[in-house]
């Protein structure tokens, strides 16, 4: 008989029911839930301005010795990766500006005409702080279109 009674209680709820947006939303903020999203804010704002403050780029964390900067670079400065490994391709000449035809951001100038620069790109050393400088660059040659020889450098010393 308790299943008789039952079963009319369940035929008299309605199928559909009516949701109160107001309530919900009360519901959805809780304070639980409020307070996880402001500790996910705050941990999201702090670990942001720590690794922005940081300044850091994969120069600085590979300098070997010497700070190089813009306005004077010593003699005997070393700058760049210790893995000669990946880079064992070396050169050795004066740095300048300029690739050729888009390839290589700079060159070093060697004994031999234009036929013999070679063409220098790097995302790991600042190769603008040594312009106009004597260097040895060792690095990893890369394909070239126009350029004789293109590389990437890993590291470099001022002679």
């Amino acid at each position: 008989m308790d299943k008789a009674v039952q079963g009319n209680k369940d035929q008299n709820k309605p199928l559909i029911h009516d949701f109160n947006t107001k309530d919900s939303l009360k519901n959805a903020f809780t304070p639980k839930v409020i307070t996880l999203l402001l500790v996910v804010i705050v941990v999201g704002v702090v670990s942001g301005y720590l690794i922005a403050g940081k300044n850091g780029s994969i120069s600085d964390n590979a300098k070997t010795s010497g700070g190089a900067t813009s306005s004077s670079v010593a003699k005997g400065t070393i700058q760049g990766s210790n893995d000669t490994a990946t880079f064992k391709d070396t050169a050795q000449g004066t740095l300048k500006t300029g690739g050729i035809d888009g390839e290589g951001a700079f060159h070093l100038v060697r004994p031999g005409g234009d036929s013999q620069n070679v063409y220098l790109t790097s995302s790991i050393v600042d190769l603008s702080k040594f312009i106009d400088k004597n260097v040895k660059v060792w690095g990893q040659t890369q394909a070239a279109q126009h350029a004789g020889w293109l590389m990437d450098v890993g590291r470099i010393e001022v002679l």
